[in-house]
């Protein structure tokens, strides 16, 4: 499956073939199926299950076999495959992730995402940043970062970090389409001021209603599109007096509409496509993988 082609294995562990799985294994089965070359390909592996807390539970796996918070993309992709299977008649559902409960909704051929409030603690995002108290080094707590002074080599970007279930650091550049992304993303996204890294956004203001967004993200690189991504960067854009509340977020692979609700959170719409099923044996051997 793929949102703007920000794509996905999901495996489906409600169905007795895919409840045999063992936690551990996740990572590795993550790596070798994300593989491009000896696996079937994706920028991350999702997990369907049952819930105790929610109407289902959803695993996110990166391609690197990292397990993450949230993914905007990807709970969309699932509640696709919910309700194209009838697993629920609910126009709205709940799935639990490791970002809490998330509600998508159904609205004709598209998904919509209470993606929750945005967090700008530091220390919940986490972003380690530090200030200089006579001869203490105290942590910020609760103050939001706001065009922090981060210096990657040659440059100093101006972040702004926001957690939407994950960690972002949003930069606002000129000219996103020609920002040499696949270079300073990893060096931002592996930096010492953020303890459980940080997925990274290039961010260029087109109109008070419209942004367009490169994203790298965390244990994976650049993708097409990315649902958490494209909500703080909104978000972020909107604190710095950029945007209105409601902006459309041009993506690789197409648009998302974000909108930061007078009710604190924020709303992601947008599309989910299911591009083939199968059946995968994982003991045959035939998946090599590193």
């Amino acid at each position: 499956m793929h949102g703007l082609g920000n794509d996905f294995i999901l495996i489906d562990c409600l169905r007795p073939e895919g409840a045999g799985i063992e936690l551990a294994d996740l990572p590795t089965v993550a790596r070798r199926l994300c593989h491009r070359r000896f696996g079937i390909g994706a920028d991350q592996l999702l997990f369907l299950s049952s819930s105790g807390v929610a109407d289902f539970r959803m695993g996110i796996f990166n391609a690197d076999g990292s397990e993450v918070e949230m993914c905007g993309n990807g709970i969309r992709c699932l509640a696709k495959y919910i309700w194209d299977r009838g697993l629920t008649d609910k126009k709205v559902i709940g799935v639990e992730t490791l970002a809490g409960i998330i509600r998508p909704e159904k609205i004709d051929d598209l998904v919509r995402v209470d993606m929750g409030e945005p967090v700008f603690d530091p220390e919940k995002i986490p972003v380690d940043i530090r200030r200089k108290s006579g001869e203490e080094l105290k942590t910020q707590k609760s103050k939001p970062v706001i065009d922090y002074p981060l210096q990657i080599d040659d440059r100093e970007f101006k972040i702004t970090c926001v957690s939407m279930g994950n960690p972002h650091a949003v930069i606002i550049v000129d000219n996103v389409s020609e920002y040499p992304v696949p270079y300073y993303g990893p060096l931002i996204e592996n930096h010492q001021l953020f303890p459980k890294m940080t997925n990274v956004e290039f961010v260029e203001v087109l109109s008070p209603a419209e942004i367009t967004m490169r994203v790298w993200e965390r244990g994976v690189g650049e993708t097409m599109a990315c649902g958490t991504g494209a909500s703080a960067s909104a978000v972020a854009a909107h604190l710095k007096g950029l945007t209105e509340r409601d902006v459309s977020v041009r993506l690789a692979g197409g648009a998302l509409r974000i909108e930061w609700a007078g009710d604190g959170h924020v709303y992601m719409t947008g599309p989910a496509v299911e591009v083939f099923t199968g059946e995968l044996d994982l003991a045959s051997g035939m998946m090599p993988g590193p």
